[in-house]
């Protein structure tokens, strides 16, 4: 083991003082020796001096490099040497930095992702406002011909403004997820009756748009400890995302299957499907697919990045699959054993 080289100087040191007194006092030592002890002192001394010269170097250099860091230059390194007590430090302080490197460049993604959401946000809130303020003019100024013309305006109206409101309430919802304001209530479910539950309410949808449906769940329950709203929610914006860009194709299914400590749930459709270049965007924040082809859009483009931190909450994982034209798969894994109570 190394010791302190500035520790055992001092001490060599003081051993020489004290033999040199001892000789002197004591025992009158010759002249050459009397040199030779002095000579040693010297030496022992101006070795320390040296030492001490290059601990303060060091240290000054040690402190350059961190305001360096601090002035955003992340890629500054300490560089290692044979003390080592101050190799720990320098280590440690090197891991501090690349940490805060990490940390950098997470928050210039972060900072990247909150203005395009932003700028995504606006334009979305915008062109409804924008439609729902000509409709009221148009109303408002009698340009409607009939009484039918104007319940045709009403229905727009009352479309716009219902699709307003869901874009505000998952925005704030997505909110609370990112500031963990929304409180779980895991309690064991069946997770084949949350599935059936989800799907009921799309029927009017499905029969509206002539799509087949083709269910494969489990007689049996499928045991799970989550919280239901919150279940109820990914298995929703699963389903409306498969009925909303897959109607096309006339089909929608839904299999429920147990494999090893969780349960699978698959949502598949028949539709157009998803490039292999958007596939890996499709859990993103307001990334919609169809944007170009369909300036208009459906639906917020929030429903999924919901569903995605819904059920990374319970432990659980979403993906998706897709091959254009045939078929296109999102599936959602929920451990059989949810997370433990939350208080």
């Amino acid at each position: 083991m190394k010791h302190d080289k500035g520790a055992l100087l001092l001490i060599v040191q003081l051993i020489f003082l004290f033999a040199l007194f001892i000789l002197d006092w004591i025992y009158q030592p010759q002249g050459i020796v009397r040199g030779a002890l002095f000579a040693a002192l010297i030496a022992v001394t101006v070795i320390h001096l040296y030492v001490r010269y290059r601990f303060t170097a060091r240290l000054k250099t040690m402190a350059a490099a961190l305001r360096r860091a601090m002035q955003g230059n992340m890629n500054t390194r300490l560089l290692a040497n044979d003390d080592r007590h101050l190799d720990e430090v320098i280590f440690s302080i090197n891991e501090l930095i690349e940490q805060l490197a990490k940390v950098h460049v997470r928050t210039i993604r972060s900072e990247a992702a909150r203005k395009s959401l932003l700028s995504n946000i606006s334009h979305d809130i915008r062109t409804p406002l924008t439609s729902i303020i000509g409709y009221a003019d148009a109303l408002k100024d009698d340009i409607a011909a009939s009484s039918e013309e104007k319940e045709r305006y009403l229905d727009i109206l009352s479309g716009k403004a219902v699709a307003l409101k869901e874009l505000i309430d998952e925005i704030f919802e997505l909110a609370k997820l990112d500031a963990d304001e929304i409180p779980l209530k895991p309690e064991t479910l069946d997770f084949a009756e949350i599935v059936r539950e989800s799907v009921i309410g799309f029927l009017p949808e499905l029969k509206k748009y002539e799509i087949e449906l083709k269910v494969d769940i489990p007689e049996e329950a499928c045991s799970i400890v989550a919280d239901r709203v919150s279940t109820l929610r990914i298995v929703t914006n699963l389903i409306k995302n498969a009925v909303e860009h897959g109607k096309d194709g006339k089909v929608l299914g839904i299999e429920l299957a147990e494999a090893a400590d969780k349960y699978r749930l698959l949502v598949w459709d028949r539709g157009s499907g998803i490039s292999p270049d958007d596939l890996p965007r499709v859990f993103e924040r307001m990334y919609r697919t169809d944007r170009a082809r369909n300036p208009s859009g459906q639906g917020s483009g929030l429903g999924l990045a919901i569903a995605k931190a819904l059920a990374e909450k319970h432990s659980g994982t979403l993906w998706a699959e897709s091959e254009p034209g045939v078929k296109t798969t999102f599936g959602f894994a929920i451990p059989k054993r949810g997370p433990a109570s939350r208080d």
